[in-house]
């Protein structure tokens, strides 16, 4: 296995856009860059819309197995997508673990984006810990750093 240097990522997934639009002005006015962004949300207009203006580019569509079909944009995707870019075939509970996520935590966040929640993550070590406590206080479900790969 090559050990590829991913990241830090912090992940959380909030009910609906709306929660999630909130969050991400937050991030945005915290000083957290758009391109440290991703956005992973059911197909649907509201999605598209908020990955637009959030991001500024469209959300590319992905079948994200169980979950089914996706907009998705940002630093996270390339990141889950490896080598073999197996995201659409392994969904996030096969490949969260390629930006230090352990199983169960990949599962809940696939099931919580399955039912319509959106996952915002944010790509930089530096400001994790800032990211975790914005994502929180406005109701990132499951909101978690994932491991420092290879550093711990």
């Amino acid at each position: 296995m090559v050990d590829v240097d991913t990241g830090c990522f912090t992940v959380a997934v909030f009910q609906d856009v709306a929660w999630a639009q909130k969050a991400l002005n937050a991030l945005k006015q915290g000083g957290f860059p758009p391109e440290s962004l991703t956005i992973i949300a059911k197909d649907t207009p509201d999605a598209a819309t908020l990955i637009e203006q959030t991001l500024g580019a469209a959300g590319s569509r992905i079948d994200l197995g169980p979950v089914g079909p996706v907009l998705a944009r940002g630093p996270l995707i390339d990141a889950l997508q490896g080598a073999a870019r197996d995201l659409p075939k392994l969904g996030l509970s096969g490949t969260m673990r390629r930006v230090g996520f352990q199983a169960h935590d990949a599962r809940i966040f696939e099931t919580l984006t399955g039912r319509g929640g959106v996952l915002v993550a944010i790509r930089g070590e530096p400001r994790a810990a800032d990211a975790l406590a914005l994502l929180h206080s406005y109701g990132g479900g499951n909101a978690a750093i994932g491991a420092w790969t290879g550093r711990v």
